[in-house]
């Protein structure tokens, strides 16, 4: 489980495939000192196993699925992603929770600044649409955020000046892909009603 919130900006040092599989290494610092081999850790909001640690670099495994379901197989040496390690039992729930089963991928259509803060519009399936909504949770990139308005295709959030310093996101720009996962709590309430309305039936 995760919280959506940040720990660490990491940065890409090598995505490559071998012997039928897709390895990604991450240069990284805070996280590393709790990281070990077999643990899970977020990258760009997807959960992944550790496989090899180093000094100030960690390995870690992309499954095919992963390669079709996210935006990881997009990435290139230097490029920055979000980290954040596994929730522990006793930590604080800052964000939301979430699993790290990215759900799908949006495209950023726009970026707009007011005042100090960032207007980021995200175009996404209809598929993934029904489970958004007005001030509910998102994660992008694997970054808790409230939404703020809905549309058929779309939705928008805002940065805080903080979030803004501390993630990927302004980094990018329109077009670029982003990881989704949309709040688990309305897929099971959603596969709940279905389950009522087939035994009325």
């Amino acid at each position: 489980m995760f919280t959506g919130l940040v720990e660490e900006i990491g940065t890409v040092e090598r995505l490559w495939h071998e012997h039928d599989g897709w390895w990604l290494r991450v240069g990284a610092e805070r996280v590393l000192s709790e990281l070990a081999v077999s643990q899970s850790v977020a990258v760009n909001g997807a959960c992944l196993t550790v496989t090899e640690l180093n000094k100030d670099t960690f390995t870690v495994g992309l499954a095919p699925e992963t390669i079709r379901c996210t935006n990881l197989g997009e990435l290139h040496p230097g490029e920055g992603v979000n980290l954040e390690l596994a929730l522990r039992a006793d930590g604080r729930i800052g964000g939301h929770f979430l699993q790290g089963h990215v759900d799908g991928v949006g495209i950023i259509l726009e970026m707009r600044p007011e005042n100090d803060s960032l207007w980021v519009k995200v175009e996404t399936s209809v598929d993934l649409m029904r489970y958004i909504v007005s001030k509910g949770f998102v994660a992008v990139d694997g970054v808790s955020l409230t939404v703020v308005d809905v549309f058929p295709e779309a939705f928008t959030f805002m940065l805080i000046t903080y979030s803004q310093n501390h993630i990927v996101l302004p980094r990018k720009s329109t077009g670029s892909h982003v990881n989704l996962e949309v709040d688990m709590l309305g897929k099971y309430v959603e596969k709940f009603l279905q389950g009522a309305t087939h035994a009325i039936r």
